[in-house]
């Protein structure tokens, strides 16, 4: 089942109308930035991304900045998040694998673009924050695993379409293992602290094949789970 069909929670998300207002600025300005996909843009503008940020850091929540968050971790640009959804080409029959929970505000939007969603944090903190925040959401599609997300989710397996929020030198097989048939897959490759190549890894069958978009500068993802977050 999707979460938040149409418009269930809007505004009763504690929105108020200024914050209506700024929400449909800060879309038209995704709009001018070459993000064209209807259905992205009514679940940037549905999805409060305030509620995904320290209380510090509220009055930016519209603005296309990186912000901090716990953990010494950070959610992404709007922009970014936007092209890089753009990119997947989701359909609401897909499942849908996201790697980096982070705050959980680009797992609330690709639930509203696909059948399922599961997001895999290393982080325990960042993990139990973004549940809340899904759960208040009332995001019924969108489970949140804490594990090593460069591992996959094998019990959720395959998937229709897979994000990396952050960098890796290759792709692991793992992944690219836990994709369907005609899955793809979009991640910032390279070294960290360098330029990355921010790649569309698609798969034909048993073939793959690779489409470079740009250079950009990403934050790698670790192996493992965070031991004491």
């Amino acid at each position: 089942m999707q979460g938040a069909q149409e418009d269930s929670f809007w505004p009763q998300d504690g929105s108020t109308f200024n914050e209506a207002e700024a929400r449909a600025h800060f879309v038209l300005s995704l709009r001018k930035r070459g993000v064209s996909n209807t259905a992205l843009l009514s679940a940037l503008e549905r999805v409060p991304r305030r509620l995904f940020l320290p209380a510090i850091y509220h009055i930016y929540a519209y603005e296309d900045v990186m912000l901090p968050i716990e953990c010494g971790q950070a959610v992404l640009a709007p922009s970014y998040i936007a092209r890089v959804i753009q990119m997947l080409d989701t359909s609401q029959g897909d499942s849908v694998l996201e790697i980096g929970t982070g705050s959980g505000y680009q797992t609330a939007i690709l639930s509203h673009l696909a059948a399922r969603v599961v997001s895999v944090e290393r982080y325990s903190t960042l993990a139990s924050l973004a549940k809340q925040r899904i759960d208040a959401l009332k995001l019924e599609n969108v489970t949140i695993q804490e594990a090593d997300g460069l591992g996959g989710c094998r019990q959720h397996a395959p998937f229709d379409r897979i994000v990396l929020t952050g960098a890796v030198k290759e792709v692991p097989d793992t992944l690219v293992s836990q994709l369907s048939p005609s899955g793809l897959l979009i991640a910032p490759i390279g070294p960290e602290g360098e330029v990355q190549v921010l790649t569309k890894v698609q798969m034909e069958g048993d073939v793959e094949t690779r489409q470079s978009f740009g250079e950009v500068r990403m934050v790698s993802l670790r192996s493992g789970r965070a031991e004491f977050m």
